[in-house]
């Protein structure tokens, strides 16, 4: 099964979209433009390379792609970090035999740490590749309240599938679509990174299948990398909670990141998520 929209082409192009000749300050190629943003011509002269190379980059005619040529596409599109990195990712994909991956397991020291932030009331999970869900404290269970996240079968462990297959989440997240978007863009990310996963692709394959907000926001080949950011939630319980989230990289496990949220102390949110640790764990979360 192919791997849908995961171009070097596709990834330009949508760049590529995002930018008029008033914004770079570029030159400006004559006549009525049908697609919106700069025409190759324009990213070709400000990224200093020939309109032909540029379009065969486009159309995937290339071979090996040079770092200093990647920056000055890079530059001329305006990309960020993670951009960056997911543009190099994507330059350097060549076709391949689908690799076996084993399953990913949670060490008994991981299982610990999650126990020790559950006593200390925080709510955290591990993520693996693809988003999978490998492992999370009852504190985080009790966010997706009425969702059982750990009885159902491993392959629909995946927060992907959860946010765009399970129309209960919607419910959960009262900024559902930034979530999600956020979401589909690590997603994005990630099948960069792994283009020659089998099981990334079927994951694609089924949400573009089955979710139409997913098909819409996967088309806009936006990238981001979870490393921090704010979330809401609501809960029957305690009511709507703005809670912090922080992503770390497990030194032994490169592939599976602890995701742990925390509150302002003091605040409203504060004294909801305290109340959620009583109901759900018998302590105060102090």
């Amino acid at each position: 099964m192919a791997n849908p929209a995961i171009t070097l082409g596709d990834f330009l192009r949508s760049r590529r979209a995002r930018l008029t000749p008033e914004h770079t300050g570029g030159p400006v190629v004559p006549g009525r433009r049908r697609v919106p943003g700069l025409r190759r011509e324009e990213l070709a002269h400000l990224a200093g390379v020939s309109v032909d190379y540029y379009t065969r980059l486009e159309q995937g005619r290339c071979g090996n792609v040079s770092p200093v040529v990647l920056d000055a596409i890079a530059r001329a599109l305006r990309l960020d970090c993670t951009e960056r990195v997911h543009l190099a990712n994507l330059s350097a994909q060549r076709p391949t035999a689908k690799k076996s991956i084993p399953p990913q397991r949670v060490r008994p020291e991981t299982w610990q740490l999650l126990g020790m932030l559950e006593r200390g009331g925080v709510p955290a999970m591990i993520l693996g590749r693809r988003t999978d869900l490998l492992a999370v404290n009852r504190l985080g269970r009790e966010l997706y309240h009425g969702i059982d996240l750990t009885g159902r079968p491993a392959s629909e462990r995946n927060l992907a599938r959860l946010m765009f297959l399970d129309g209960r989440v919607r419910d959960i997240y009262p900024d559902w679509e930034a979530v999600a978007a956020e979401v589909a863009a690590t997603l994005q990310f990630e099948a960069g990174r792994r283009p020659d996963d089998p099981l990334m692709h079927q994951l694609v394959h089924d949400l573009l299948a089955g979710s139409p907000e997913f098909a819409r926001m996967w088309a806009r080949h936006d990238v981001t990398e979870l490393l921090v950011g704010v979330k809401r939630y609501r809960h029957p319980a305690v009511g709507t909670m703005t809670l912090t989230y922080q992503a770390m990289s497990l030194p032994a496990e490169p592939d599976q990141t602890l995701l742990l949220y925390s509150v302002e102390p003091g605040s409203p949110s504060d004294r909801a998520l305290r109340g959620l640790a009583e109901r759900t764990c018998g302590h105060n979360g102090s």
